[in-house]
């Protein structure tokens, strides 16, 4: 059993302690920014000249799995095929996810005006080929895949669109009933403009999960959900309105150091139970580091404040160049982290 699957069960079972709180590493950009998702590769004084390439992305997050802290590693079908002829996953208690339909709203490569559309449905992986490994090997061992993907849906208040996402998800949970694959449903803010008051949006996107899973039942419904943190008030009403129903939040983008600490913070206080995040740990200076002080901050071992500056102390050792001077780095940025 992977450690994932033993957290949920404490969490369904209402017997839910800080240490059960689920850290995911996304790393399945290239299927929306594409190579620029790798993160740049920075010498020790932070320059760079270079986005990483793609055998040096899969060493990253090998690296990540071997430091056996996440829960869940999130990647594209192509690189949870790569990772597995490497041997990634083998023995590990990491539980790795494939991104199993890629939207039109996260189609975000350079010059590219799709993702100032409103979000069309579209996946790419194919469901059987994940579940079974493909007919890759690895000399005469079968190489294994996963049961587990994300599903996004975007809202944007247009009928139209709005019903075409939701009849494709339909589709998708078909198509996974029939292969016995689990997923679990993000579910982002508007990507235009909706005719939506701003105040009144996250509440609008609550309403449109819940609506959205009102006639699915048990045997298909999401394993839990990701979604934007909106706010203390929208996240503590999703995640009191029905307990069966596990919130996560995703991570946005890099943020400051203390935007990560103290969203990781805010989010478990107000009820998610799950952390999916990307740019904030891929464009840190040492994603190792930051993962270390995500778990400690997320049991409530060091206050966010505090972990910056322990992270910072940790990149001195190591002899690395912060992004930014500790005050800077210990501010807080994201405008929704300051109403908590």
């Amino acid at each position: 059993m992977f450690r994932l699957d033993e957290k949920l069960a404490r969490i369904r079972a209402g017997k839910y302690t800080r240490a059960d709180f689920i850290i995911a590493d996304a790393k399945d950009g290239d299927m929306g920014p594409s190579m620029t998702s790798t993160g740049p590769k920075r010498a020790r004084d932070g320059s760079w000249t270079r986005y990483y390439t793609r055998t040096e992305f899969l060493n990253n997050i090998r690296a990540i799995i071997d430091q056996n802290v996440v829960d869940i590693m999130l990647v594209s079908a192509s690189n949870l095929e790569a990772l597995n002829e490497m041997g990634a996953f083998r023995g590990s208690a990491v539980k790795p996810a494939i991104r199993a339909n890629d939207t039109t709203d996260i189609w975000v490569m350079r010059g590219a005006q799709y993702a100032k559309q409103p979000s069309r449905p579209f996946r790419s992986a194919s469901l059987a080929r994940v579940l079974h490994g493909g007919l890759a090997t690895a000399g005469s061992t079968p190489v294994t895949g996963t049961d587990l993907g994300l599903y996004s849906v975007t809202f944007n208040n247009d009928l139209d669109r709005d019903v075409a996402s939701l009849e494709a998800f339909a589709e998708f949970r078909e198509d996974a009933a029939r292969n016995g694959f689990k997923y679990f449903l993000e579910v982002f803010n508007p990507n235009v403009a909706t005719g939506i008051d701003p105040e009144q949006q996250p509440f609008y996107v609550n309403d449109c999960i819940m609506r959205c899973l009102a006639g699915v039942t048990k045997a298909d419904r999401p394993q839990f959900l990701k979604i934007p943190f909106n706010g203390p008030k929208a996240l503590d009403e999703l995640a009191s309105y029905d307990p069966s129903v596990i919130v996560g939040v995703l991570g946005g983008g890099a943020g400051t150091t203390r935007d990560c600490f103290e969203l990781l913070n805010q989010a478990e206080k107000y009820g998610a139970r799950v952390a999916l995040f990307g740019r904030k740990i891929n464009l840190a200076e040492d994603p190792l580091a930051m993962v270390s002080f995500m778990r400690e901050v997320a049991g409530g071992n060091i206050a966010p404040a505090e972990a910056v500056k322990a992270y910072h102390a940790s990149l001195a050792k190591s002899g690395l160049k912060p992004l930014r001077d500790l005050a800077a780095d210990n501010e807080i940025t994201e405008k929704v982290l300051k109403e908590g």
